[in-house]
């Protein structure tokens, strides 16, 4: 996981220090495997983004950065697969999620699989059609819709060719 949804998730409920480093509830220090830089630059982004902002004399949350984490959080809700394993593949997905949704990104991958969907491409997928409404409800309440296209075949894709 990226690290700025790590350091959100570390002090979302959370208050803990020991000399200035943010612990966790057994006073052992958190990142210990990230450097100092990397944890300052990030540090940094987040304040920027409005995420973090330093009072008392320690980082806190702001509605920002809980509201980041809400979607963070919805963004790995599950789907049932309702295609039996040998559903027609009949239906082309092609997706182009930027970087900065890279979470996004991979939980849609992991639900094309899921959907016995085969990669073609890294970015092009095959496999059994439609996709689910509440899936793709959810794809358009999590802003991906826009980044997603789909293309229904005219015959079933065969994979043993």
């Amino acid at each position: 996981m990226e690290l700025v949804y790590e350091i959100l998730k570390s002090m979302w409920n959370t208050s803990l220090s020991y000399k200035g480093v943010r612990t966790n509830m057994f006073g052992i220090p958190q990142f210990k495997n990230k450097s100092d830089n990397t944890i300052r630059s990030t540090m940094s982004q987040m304040k920027n983004r409005g995420f973090i902002e330093n009072y008392d004399q320690c980082w806190h949350i702001t509605p920002g950065g809980r509201e980041y984490m809400r979607m963070k959080i919805n963004s790995l809700k599950k789907f049932p697969n309702i295609f039996k394993k040998d559903a027609p593949k009949n239906l082309m997905v092609m997706f182009d999620i930027p970087e900065k949704q890279k979470a996004e990104r991979e939980w849609f991958r992991w639900h094309l699989k899921k959907f016995n969907y085969k990669m073609i491409q890294k970015s092009v997928w095959v496999g059994p059609s439609p996709l689910p409404k509440q899936f793709m409800d959810y794809i358009e309440k999590i802003r991906l819709k826009s980044a997603i296209k789909t293309f229904k075949l005219a015959k079933s894709h065969n994979f043993d060719k």
